[in-house]
Formats: structure tokens, sequence, C-alpha cells
């Protein structure tokens, strides 16, 4: 950093903390909203300890939501709503949730290196930054993410960090990601830096405005988790023991390929041609089921934590084998982004309900069509949605708010029935864990 560089950082220091401060006492209004409105969540965990527990949101930052961000909520419900100040109930299909889906057992998944690289991580923040960033397990923190560029974000960003802080989250990153998944993250990042340069708005639009919250405390028996949360990136990972949900997560990119320092940079590309593969792996018969006869868009994205959305399209039941590998194969491609115990634990779970996971799909099959596509099941929900060019059109050329196109991608998977953030293990373990089950 040049001296010029240095004294332009610090004349904007004092205008950038009144900011922050700002934005925390706008955070810390939404959450007493929230608890305000959230006795009936509390009353369902059970037990003294845990009304004192979800009562207590004092660990960490305070922080919430601002004003409505400009551009697309990425959902129903978006970021103008707050639907978040609603208790979390998650995805259903009817507003009744399925019972006993989701367990607390051993799954043979090794945490202890995301627990490792998460400690390492807060440890080497600064006091001041490690107050910004970490939470309680239960906060509604959890919920206040969004895909959209210009939303405030609490946490710790990485433009804050200085390198040896961004290799710490790096590490962290790498713990809890398969090499894919490390990839795709790193991908959506360089885009949108790259493409924030060729409009001529790296305010908006870079590679540092991502932001990281800690949920608890790393333990190998106590709930916790972390979020990384930025513009078409959002990554949710709780940990409870050996058992680990990686839900909500939205990835997406604008454009899905472009030029980057002399190469091709390509993302999101897998769960498109994915999803093509399948939808062309059916008979003409099996795709008139599948096919809704209305345009569709994401009905699951940020803010949308208690969507209802019927089951629609095409049973798993009605498939043949090679077709129901190629409908699994779309939401594999979402959870072998994180490690590999970690995804071949998820995917058992969501292979035992493919009889009874439906498949929507809306617009067109060809290789280069745009088209929408959601995969839903008792246990996993994956929206893979085709948009129109938005704020990064000039980036590749194309005009803001034309028709819809595989340049302009975003994509869900999230957990229905309560387990969206680990929310219904983490209820489960205050109601059966002896030092919370207190009355």
């Amino acid at each position: 950093m040049t001296e010029l560089d240095a004294g332009k950082t610090e004349a904007h220091e004092p205008e950038r903390e009144a900011g922050r401060r700002a934005h925390a006492s706008r955070r810390t209004f939404m959450r007493k909203v929230f608890f305000a409105s959230g006795a009936t969540a509390v009353a369902t965990m059970g037990g003294a300890g845990a009304w004192a527990a979800l009562a207590d949101d004092s660990t960490g930052a305070t922080g919430a939501p601002s004003g409505a961000p400009s551009g697309a909520p990425g959902g129903a419900g978006g970021p103008g709503n707050q639907a978040v100040t609603e208790d979390f109930f998650g995805l259903t299909t009817d507003g009744r949730r399925v019972d006993d889906l989701f367990t607390i057992h051993s799954t043979g998944v090794a945490t202890a290196p995301v627990i490792s690289a998460a400690k390492a991580f807060l440890a080497g923040l600064t006091d001041d930054q490690r107050t910004s960033t970490q939470f309680t397990v239960h906060s509604t923190e959890w919920r206040l993410w969004s895909n959209v560029d210009s939303y405030e974000r609490q946490g710790v960003s990485l433009a804050d960090l200085s390198d040896a802080q961004k290799a710490l989250g790096s590490a962290l990153l790498k713990a809890a990601l398969s090499a894919d998944g490390l990839e795709t993250t790193e991908r959506i990042r360089r885009i949108n830096q790259a493409a924030g340069e060729a409009i001529g708005n790296t305010k908006s639009f870079n590679e540092d405005a991502y932001f990281w919250t800690v949920m608890g405390t790393p333990s190998a028996t106590e709930p916790w988790g972390f979020q990384f949360d930025g513009h078409h990136l959002v990554i949710n990972y709780f940990v409870l023991g050996d058992q680990v949900v990686m839900s909500p997560c939205f990835w997406g990119s604008e454009p899905t390929s472009m030029k980057v320092d002399g190469e091709t940079v390509t993302v999101c590309h897998e769960e498109v041609a994915a999803s093509l593969a399948f939808i062309n792996s059916l008979t003409a018969a099996q795709r008139k089921v599948a096919i809704a006869s209305s345009n569709e868009s994401m009905k699951a994205g940020a803010f949308s934590d208690n969507a209802v959305q019927a089951y629609e399209g095409l049973r798993g039941d009605k498939l043949t084998t090679v077709q129901k590998k190629r409908l699994l194969a779309i939401v594999e491609v979402f959870v072998s982004r994180a490690k590999a115990d970690v995804a071949r634990a998820r995917m058992a779970e969501i292979s035992r309900h493919v009889a009874d996971t439906y498949v929507t799909w809306a617009g067109g099959i060809a290789d280069d069509s745009a088209f929408y596509v959601r995969v839903h099941s008792p246990v996993v929900w994956v929206e893979v949605d085709c948009q129109g060019p938005g704020p990064l059109a000039g980036a590749y050329g194309a005009t803001q708010g034309g028709d819809p196109t595989q340049l302009h991608v975003h994509s869900i998977i999230r957990t229905p029935n309560g387990n969206d953030y680990g929310k219904e293990l983490l209820r489960q373990h205050y109601l059966t864990s002896p030092h919370h089950n207190r009355s």
C-alpha cells in the first residue's frame, strides 16, 4: 500500500466506523423485533435451560438488516419484506412439518479439522473484530443473509482482514469444503471482481465484499457453525458433534463465464449440465408431467425460510433406475461442495427419499436453453434458475432486463421440514442434553 493509499484509508475510517455503528444499531433493533415475536418458537424448545439459552443473544456482535437493498431479492419474501421477523419453521408443503426425519446420531464425519480451523480463525481476529463476528448459535444472524450485492451484512468482511487473517479464513473454507466447493467459491469471487472492473463499479462488485460470521463457539460436543455471505455466494455450515448441515447455500454468478487475466473462468456450469442431462433423459410423456405449464422462478431464496410449496411435477417413483441417478446427480452437484464424508452422509439421506422426490421444470431443454428446475423431497430442496441480465450485464455485452440466459444463474440448496441451519438438530440437542434440559 502506498502512502497515498494509506492516507485515503485513514481519511475514510471515521466514516466507515460511523456506518458500522449505525448498521449495528439497525440490526440490534431487528433482533429485538424477532425475539419479541418468537415466543412460540422458544416454547417448543422445552426446559428452562433452553429458554435461557435462546433468550440470551449477547454473545458477540449486535447487528441486523438495513432497509430493502436494491436488486432482486433472490426469492419470495425478499429483503424489503424482512420475513425473518417470523418464527423459524422451515420449508413445508402445506405449513405442517414432517416429524422424525432428522435425528441426532453418529455419522462418522470428521469434524475436528473444521473445529480447529474455526478456532484458529477466531483467535486470529482482533478483539473488536471478534466482537463483531461471533454470535450465539441460536442467533437470528443465521437467517440474515442475502445474495444481493448491496445488502448490508454483519460480521467481518474480507476487505477488513489482513493477509494473515484472510489465510485463516481460507483455511476454514478449505476444512469445510471439497476441492470443487472451494474452487466454486473462489471463481464466484473472481468473476465478481472482474465483472465489477468491466463496468467500472468495484465498490459494489469485488472479491472482498464477503463476510464471515461464527455462531456459537467451535466445539466437538456443543452446537456451533459459521456463515460466509456475499454477492451470489452464501454458505451456512452447522456442526453438532460429527453431524454437519450445510444449508441453506446459495451459489450463483453473473456472468457464469468470463475472461479473467487471460484465463476463461467458468462457474455454475455443473448444475446446469446435470439439470439438462436429467430432463433430456425423460420420455415425452414424463416431460409432459415434469414441465410446468407456467413460468417458474426461485421460491426459496433469501428471506424465504418458511416458504410453503406443494409437491409438483414428476415423482421419483415414476423414473427408471438411470433416471433416478440423473435426478440425484443434480442434487449431488451441491452436496459434493462439502467434504467427501459430509457429502456421503447427506446423499445417503437424500437417496432414501428418491421415490418421493419431485422435479419441476420450466423453460427449454436444449444445451443452451434458459430454464428453471426444482428438486423437492422431504429432506432436500434444490432450485437452479437462469436469470435475465442484471446489474453486471455490461460485463458480457448484454442489456439489463433482457431474456434469461445461462450466463446469469442463481441456485440454492435447502433442508426442508425444519433442518435448515441445523435447527431441528439444535432443537433436539436442547431437549435431550442433560446440561440443557433442566426444569
